[in-house]
């Protein structure tokens, strides 16, 4: 069974437009690499209540979660406060996490580099290499610092902890739009419900109109029912395909 990954992007800077969400973007490409299926991004402000609540309904239909942004030092950090309050769980400070602290800050670091220690209750901690400060992790909660290069960094640390069965791709590339390839369409998400099937209408392209994805973790089936789309499709529709290996960054094809 595919793992069902929701994301929750903590931080009043991305709400209110002083910074570019750059999470989203990138979680969802790497979580989608490793075959783990991402049902929901939802950005919330840095307030305890806010965070609590998306914690809690994520835990209900999740079971894979991954929180970004408010885990500093400063007052509007409150990220490991809201998780604790969503889980039922008080904000305890971690041992080794006290311990790692004095070493990166001194034998008596200033208060507020001691609120780096603390976890929710029944915390656990991932340590790889490369990393100075380990992932902090609730059972199937994740919790990510909201600086790109950093998360980035930690995720890359810990990724093949989430690896699973691929998602397998084919692309195909279309001269006509979306009214002439409707119906067959709709066959052949009849014929394959399972079928992960997107249509991508461009603009700015001379070479095709639009793109058609189509995905599955099963190959046989996938290419059933590319071949049964590609019967389908107008004469004369179809510019080129690819196979979908490497995925691009954008489904658009662009570079």
């Amino acid at each position: 069974m595919t793992t069902r990954a929701e994301i929750v992007i903590i931080g009043n800077e991305i709400l209110s437009g002083k910074v570019a969400d750059e999470h989203s973007a990138f979680l969802c490409r790497e979580f989608r690499a490793l075959g783990v299926d991402v049902r929901r991004v939802e950005i919330i402000p840095d307030e305890v209540d806010a965070i609590a609540d998306a914690v809690r309904a994520a835990w209900e239909r999740a079971d894979l979660i991954v929180t970004t942004g408010g885990v500093g030092p400063t007052p509007d950090d409150v990220t490991i406060a809201g998780i604790a309050r969503g889980l039922g769980r008080p904000v305890i400070r971690h041992p080794d996490l006290e311990s790692l602290v004095r070493v990166l800050y001194g034998k008596q670091p200033l208060k507020a580099a001691e609120r780096l220690a603390e976890v929710p209750e029944g915390a656990t901690l991932i340590s790889a290499p490369g990393l100075r400060v380990p992932v902090v992790v609730v059972e199937k909660l994740y919790i990510f610092p909201g600086v790109p290069e950093t998360l980035r960094r930690k995720f890359h640390a810990i990724k093949s902890r989430f690896r699973e069965a691929p998602f397998h791709l084919k692309r195909i590339y279309l001269a006509v739009g979306e009214e002439p390839i409707a119906s067959a369409l709709d066959d052949a998400v009849a014929k394959f419900p399972a079928l992960l099937l997107g249509s991508y209408p461009v603009f700015d392209r001379q070479d095709y109109r639009v793109l058609l994805t189509l995905e599955s973790k099963d190959l046989r089936y996938l290419t059933e029912a590319h071949a049964y789309l590609l019967a389908r499709l107008p004469q004369g529709a179809v510019v080129r395909l690819d196979d979908g290996s490497p995925q691009p960054r954008s489904a658009w094809g662009e570079e």
